[in-house]
């Protein structure tokens, strides 16, 4: 009886040291791609235009789209169209903004910069869907139709577990 009320006090006590120990914490990094809003068209020779009103409406409701998000980086391609889209977002979280050039992005220290972090990345119809699946280390979405700017990819990374959501915001 002894060795059993014995036995039952050490897995008591080992259950109550084991709820005490934290366990690692694990870093969750969340990424919020965009393609940057309504450009002017106006002129089929500017290759870096600005945005049209309503492109600076949308990049202005991206603002309350995001208005319970805390970014920690803000990143947009170095276009008129891209940081256009992203400076609302950026000024809000009191940031400034980090430019990539998708073309020549290193992946690896990318994601290393960015590790536990909230960021929001701008791009274009097809930089947007490319990052996104480099991210996913996967080909989960196609190029963006030109007429898209409402697509809001969300990329989750937890150890080594990535989650992705497709939205499209009005």
């Amino acid at each position: 009886m002894k060795s059993l009320f014995f036995s039952l006090l050490f897995l008591l006590s080992f259950n109550i040291f084991a709820q005490e120990t934290p366990e690692k914490e694990q870093k969750v990094t969340t990424y919020y791609l965009i393609r940057h809003a309504e450009k002017d068209e106006s002129d089929k020779t500017n290759k870096d235009p600005h945005l049209t009103e309503e492109g600076k409406k949308r990049a202005e409701n991206w603002t309350e789209v995001f208005s319970n998000v805390k970014f920690d980086m803000v990143y947009s391609t170095n276009y008129n169209r891209t940081k256009e889209t992203a400076e609302p977002t950026a000024k809000t979280n009191k940031l400034k903004i980090t430019f990539y050039d998708p073309r020549n992005l290193k992946l690896e220290e990318f994601i290393k910069e960015t590790e536990g972090k909230t960021v929001l990345v701008v791009g274009h119809s097809n930089t947007t869907p490319m990052l996104t699946n480099a991210l996913l280390n996967e080909k989960k979405y196609n190029q963006i139709d030109e007429s898209n700017n409402a697509n809001l990819y969300i990329v989750t990374i937890t150890d080594n577990t990535k989650s992705s959501t497709l939205l499209k915001i009005k």
